[in-house]
């Protein structure tokens, strides 16, 4: 064969090869041991998903409302949007996870990182109940959340007043946080399901300003599916994060299942251009999560549906997004624990 042959056939050969595909391993970084009923499928379940999804490393945590079961349904409602019953603040969910996680092995536990959330964000003895479970159970727990506060209609179920995350009695957690190193996941609307506007962007922001020692990460980035389906997108959403993310850099961003669609990807399964430049210019403040609640089949898929938005950043940055981000928010000692 002629040498320019030889070379032909050799370029032919490279160009029918296709590019090799990305190898993500992730860290669910928002996760619900059990449901609004406080069930769940069971650890060998969620250990057999993590494994078959490449799941090194979940945040783990209850659920902190109980949706009731009224005297007067027949049925018993199969999420806390299933009837009109009311739900309550429910301390357990956190024993429920403690006792979990303490049936693993030492090394099962070292993927897990249990986030305390039962107690009521309007009630300012709460810090004082987080202290006492911290103190109860020393290491186990690395963070706080997630913390419900503006969170669509469960909002109008939960009994008491409406939970704001710039409350006092948040304050006083926050100042809890700070003292133990623990990062905060809060859920908190950044608007109604009606309002064109960050009707509630204060409520986050105070926080932000006021506690610039700890490490927020917004669930959500603010948004929520039942906001969606009254509003389809919020075109201030990106504009604001934008502002956030260069005011505060104490504020981390939970990509969890809202907001992959309509906003990371497009109605092709496109990534769009001006979300793929925002965690370029914050490459270490995006982290993806599942929110699955107290059922596992699946998991996996939850975090392999972001590959596409994955795929069309930098490599490094891609990888942590999918992984690393999340453990790099824990307290120092447990983050540096989980990477090694």
């Amino acid at each position: 064969m002629s040498p320019l042959r030889t070379s032909l056939a050799a370029l032919l050969l490279v160009l029918a090869i296709p590019g090799e595909a990305r190898d993500y391993r992730y860290s669910d970084a928002h996760l619900h041991y059990v449901d609004f009923f406080q069930e769940s499928d069971g650890m060998q379940s969620l250990l057999q998903a993590m494994d078959k999804g490449g799941i090194d490393h979940v945040m783990i945590s209850g659920i902190p409302v109980a949706k009731k079961w009224h005297e007067d349904e027949p049925k018993r409602p199969r999420y806390y949007a299933g009837d009109d019953a009311g739900a309550y603040w429910y301390s357990a969910t956190d024993v429920l996870v403690a006792a979990a996680v303490k049936q693993l092995s030492d090394e099962q536990r070292k993927r897990f990182h249990p986030f305390l959330s039962g107690f009521n964000p309007n009630d300012k003895n709460s810090d004082a109940h987080i202290r006492r479970m911290l103190e109860l159970d020393p290491g186990l727990w690395q963070g706080i959340g997630e913390v419900f506060t503006r969170h669509d209609d469960l909002t109008a179920l939960i009994d008491g007043d409406t939970p704001r995350a710039n409350n006092e009695a948040m304050n006083r957690i926050y100042h809890l946080a700070a003292e133990y190193d623990l990062p905060v996941l809060l859920h908190s609307n950044i608007t109604s399901q009606r309002e064109r506007n960050p009707l509630f962007l204060q409520e986050v922001e105070e926080p932000l300003r006021n506690h610039p020692h700890v490490r927020f990460i917004w669930a959500h980035a603010g948004s929520s599916m039942e906001i969606h389906r009254h509003q389809t997108k919020l075109d201030f959403l990106l504009p604001t994060l934008e502002r956030l993310l260069a005011d505060y850099p104490n504020l981390y961003i939970d990509l969890s299942w809202s907001v992959l669609e309509p906003y990371l990807l497009d109605a092709d399964g496109n990534p769009d251009r001006r979300w793929l430049a925002l965690v370029e210019r914050h490459p270490e403040r995006f982290m993806l999560g599942s929110d699955v609640v107290g059922r596992f089949d699946g998991l996996g898929d939850y975090l392999s549906a972001y590959r596409p938005f994955l795929d069309a950043l930098p490599e490094s940055v891609a990888h942590k997004v999918a992984r690393d981000n999340f453990l790099a928010v824990l307290p120092r000692k447990q983050g540096n624990a989980a990477t090694q």
